[in-house]
Formats: structure tokens, C-alpha cells, sequence
């Protein structure tokens, strides 16, 4: 079993996720290209369900295998880390048998009278299979990141990539012969596809690692473990991951609700289904994946944080909580910085060269400056996770849900502001969540950033919305797409320099992120 650092682990979690992102773009791309804009809100209308029913069979487990499975090693006790990851396989398999079942019995109902478009109803069903699948890969990558071993995680992503990249776009052109629903549902039964190729590596990893001769018997440490009945790894494994669970799931309940709220505000401002459901998807489907995209960084960050922190805290160990945290956040706020600004000032270029859709650049220049929060939110949330405090997490997520729905019917239910009013409704949401999550970390640690940075990081902005700016819409050349492409180089390469030059990023700090990928390369 092959053990990484806290950054090193990132470092591979990261270039996953880099990789993910780029590669998960090209089906978001051309999607759009075949289905249109409706049938991409036929594709994404069933997700938010999808992520609700997920969150009730895996929401918190892989946290809190991830959580106990570290502290068992920090202990030497292998036997319980086995029967941590047996008690927590058992219990995602069974709940995700049994709501797929639920899911699979009641499609026709819940399309009916849940949704406005009923032809939603057979990405529905073609969705119901992966719920057992990631009900298992969930456990698997929790076990993993539990010691802190984050290859399997990172190989099961970028082989899910792949494997879904072709299948989305084979099985939504091949069926889009017979009908929009039809090319929606061949989408979904892409994503299935991936689904079934990242489990099976899982899988795979796990019993290639438990085969490895180096690991030796599994047995506890006499006089230094304590031994744990099942029943009790049982409750230990529900204490933590009820609280995260019930944090996810307002989570998600929230966008479920926000999916239909949105649609019906809509048709309540006078938009046609058809109609609805396109701004839905552009929405959903176009927008909100371009301001995830910098978000591979912190996914990576949050993995490794939670483990990371469980040991230290389990230890006592505040100096080594408050580096990662600072570090964290710090890389959060410096890497997420200048594709904030990028989304704002080229939101038309980037929706006109990415989806051929240059009509919903207002969206994305209206949450560009919400990215930040996002970037922020993740290592945040884990923070709370990791220390114990879910509760924080559920509390600060069930204000900004109420608020966000509130402002959803208010808004969007309105002819003069329509689907802008979601969006106002969602940015909100995401600004108030991150506030409130920092301020439940500064009161637990009192933790403080150094100030300085901020004010550093809005000097490196503004000068590379200047420059990106000053590139795109000057005449040296007549190609939109060249002039695009250097106007982002030019933005990126003066906002490292910047960075530097107000020692933002330390020019150690530079090299040693180089060296980190030679490495990660070998």
C-alpha cells in the first residue's frame, strides 16, 4: 500500500482532476452541439434526484470510512480498519439495492408530477443503475483516501473520464434519430457506462492491495489498539456519517427543489416548457460546469484535507491544523483568482467557442464573481468534517438553501427577470454558505488568514482583467479565436508575474511545484 504526503496526495488528486475536467469538457462541449439546449435539460433535469437519492445511500460514509480508517492506521489496528470497510460496503449495498428498487417503481410518478417535461422519464430510468455503482465505489475511495493513499481514487476518475467521454456522446447520437428524449437518455446511459468502468478499477485496486505481500496478516497491535466490536465500529461509523449525510442532503434536497422551482417559476413568468426546460439546461448544463472547472484544485484539497486533519487533531496537534488549513486556502484563493476574472471579462467568447452559444454569456459573467466562494467552500466544509463538526456544516448549508429557494420564487417567477432571478437566487447561496462556513472555522480554530494576501490577490485580478481585456478587443488581428486565445495567455502569464513580484507566490514556491509535477510525471 502505497502512502502519500498530505501535498503529494493533493498533487495527484489534482492532476486527476485537472485531467477530468479537460477531458469531461469535450462531451460538455459537444453535447450541446447534437442535443441542443433542451435535450440538455432533459439530460440534466433527472440529476439533481439522482444526487438526492446518493446522498441518502452514501452521503457521508465515504468521509467517515476515510475518517476512521486514518485513525485505526494511526493506531497500527488493521483488523478494524477491515471491519470498518466490511461494516461500511455492507450498509451502501444494501441501501443502494434498495433504492434503486424505490427509484426503478416509481419513475412514471415522479416524472409525471415532479417534473413539467415528462419526457424526462427515460434518462430517469437509465440513471436508476447507477446508484448501486457509486453506492460501492463511494466506500472503496473512502477506504483509499482513509490511507491516504489517493492513486485509486485518481485512476478510477480519469478511466471513468474516458470511458464516458465516448460513450455520452456514441449513445446520444445514436439515438437521436428517435426523438429528443431518446438522444437524453442515451447521454445518461453514457454516464452509466463510466460508472461501471470506475468501480470495476476500484475493485480491482483494492484486492490487488490486499494480495500485496508487503501488508502482512491483518491483525491489531497488542497493548497499543484497542479492540471494537462490530456493533460499535457500527455506531461509530453512523455518529459521523449521519451528521455529514443530513449536511449533504439539504445540500442536495436544495438543488432538487431548486430544479423544480426553477422550471415552474419559469412557466409562472410566461416561458413555454420547451422553453424553460433550454434556459434550465444552458443553466445547469453550460454555466455552472465552466465555474467548476478551476474547482479540480479544491475537490483535490478537500480529499486530502480530511484525513490529513483527522490524524493531527488526533494528535493534538493545532500548528500542523492551522498550516494545512492556511495552505489550503491559500492555494484556493490564489489558483481560483484569475479564472474568476477570465470568466467575467471573455463570458462571451468562452459560452460562443465552447458551446456555440454566445446568447447565455450574461449567466456566466452575472456568477463569475461568485467563483471565488466556490473555490473557497470545499476546503472549508472539509475542515468542519474533519474536526468533527458537521452539525456547523448542516446548520450554515440549511440558511443558505432557505434563502436561495426563497429568492428562487420570488425572482425567477417574475417575466422581467426570469432565469437571471435564479441565478441572483443561486449566487447568493454560494456567498452566504462560504461566510458562514468561515465563520464556524475562525470560532472552532481561531483562525485568521493574513489579510495582506487578499489585497495582494486584488492587485494580480484587476491587472489581468486590464490585459485580458485590452488583447480581446483590439484589432491587431482578425481571428476572434486567436485573439481569445492570447487574450487568456496574456491574462495568466501577467498575473503569475504579478504574483511574484508581490510575492504572492514565492519563487521557491514556483520551482517546488515544478519539481512536484517532474516528480508526479516519474
Amino acid at each position: 500500500m502505497t502512502k502519500q504526503s498530505f501535498i503529494k496526495g493533493t498533487m495527484i488528486l489534482l492532476a486527476a482532476g485537472i485531467i477530468n475536467r479537460i477531458l469531461g469538457f469535450i462531451p460538455r462541449m459537444t453535447l450541446p452541439r447534437v442535443i441542443g439546449p433542451e435535450g440538455i435539460g432533459l439530460y440534466q433535469m433527472g440529476w439533481p434526484f439522482l444526487i438526492v437519492i446518493l446522498t441518502i445511500v452514501t452521503g457521508g460514509i465515504p468521509v467517515a470510512v476515510a475518517k476512521l480508517v486514518a485513525a485505526a492506521e494511526a493506531e497500527g489496528n488493521e483488523a478494524r480498519v477491515k471491519s470498518i470497510f466490511r461494516i461500511a460496503l455492507a450498509v451502501a449495498t444494501v441501501l443502494g439495492l434498495f433504492f434503486t428498487g424505490v427509484i426503478y417503481i416509481g419513475a412514471r410518478w415522479i416524472t409525471d408530477h415532479l417534473f413539467t417535461d415528462p419526457r424526462v422519464y427515460y434518462t430517469f430510468l437509465c440513471m436508476t443503475p447507477i446508484v448501486p455503482l457509486v453506492a460501492v465505489s463511494s466506500v472503496l475511495r473512502g477506504y483509499f483516501q482513509g490511507r491516504q493513499n489517493m492513486i485509486p481514487t485518481a485512476v478510477s476518475q480519469v478511466m471513468e473520464t474516458l470511458v464516458r467521454i465516448v460513450a455520452v456522446l456514441a449513445f446520444a447520437y445514436a439515438m437521436l434519430p428517435y426523438g429528443l428524449a431518446y438522444a437524453a437518455a442515451g447521454a445518461m446511459a453514457g454516464v452509466l457506462a463510466g460508472e461501471i468502468c470506475a468501480t470495476l478499477v476500484l475493485v480491482f485496486l483494492y484486492k490487488r492491495e490486499r494480495l500485496t505481500p508487503e501488508r502482512g496478516p491483518i491483525r491489531a497491535q497488542i497493548g497499543t489498539t484497542r479492540r471494537l466490536s462490530r456493533m460499535a465500529n457500527l455506531k461509530q461509523l453512523l455518529k459521523l456519517a449521519l451528521p455529514v449525510t443530513g449536511s449533504k442532503l439539504i445540500g442536495s434536497g436544495s438543488y432538487f427543489l431548486e430544479s423544480i422551482l426553477i422550471v415552474q417559476s419559469l412557466a409562472l413568468a410566461g416561458l413555454a416548457t420547451t422553453v424553460a426546460t433550454a434556459q434550465y439546461g444552458a443553466l445547469q448544463g453550460m454555466i455552472i460546469p465552466v465555474l467548476m472547472l478551476p474547482g479540480a484544485l479544491t475537490y483535490s484539497l478537500a480529499v486530502s484535507l480530511v484525513p490529513s486533519l483527522s490524524e493531527a487533531a488526533a494528535r493534538g496537534d493545532m500548528k500542523t491544523i492551522h498550516m494545512r488549513l492556511r495552505q489550503s486556502l491559500k492555494l484556493a484563493l490564489v489558483t481560483g483568482a484569475p479564472f474568476a476574472v477570465l470568466m467575467y471579462v471573455l463570458a462571451e467568447p468562452i459560452c460562443a467557442y465552447m458551446y456555440a452559444q454566445p446568447g447565455i454569456a450574461s449567466m456566466l459573467r452575472m456568477m463569475a464573481p461568485a467563483a471565488l466562494f466556490i473555490y473557497f467552500q470545499a476546503p472549508l466544509q472539509a475542515t468542519l468534517q474533519a474536526l468533527d463538526k458537521p452539525g456547523a456544516a448542516l446548520v450554515n448549508t440549511l440558511i443558505g438553501s432557505a434563502v436561495k429557494l426563497s429568492l428562487i420564487y420570488v425572482l425567477a417567477s417574475r417575466p422581467e427577470f426570469g432565469i437571471l432571478g435564479a441565478i441572483v437566487a443561486i449566487t447568493v447561496n454560494i456567498m452566504l454558505v462560504t461566510i458562514l462556513h468561515g465563520h464556524s472555522v475562525v470560532k472552532l480554530l481561531k483562525f485568521r488568514m493574513v489579510s495582506g494576501d487578499f489585497l495582494k490577490v486584488g492587485v494580480c485580478m484587476a491587472g489581468t482583467g486590464w490585459a485580458s481585456t485590452v488583447v480581446m478587443h483590439s484589432s491587431w488581428i482578425d481571428d476572434g479565436l486567436l485573439r481569445f486565445l492570447a487574450s487568456c495567455c496574456t491574462g495568466m502569464t501577467l498575473y503569475v508575474l504579478l504574483a511574484l513580484v508581490t510575492r504572492l507566490i514565492e519563487r521557491d514556491d514556483l520551482f517546488r511545484m515544478i519539481w512536484l509535477g517532474k516528480r508526479f510525471v516519474k
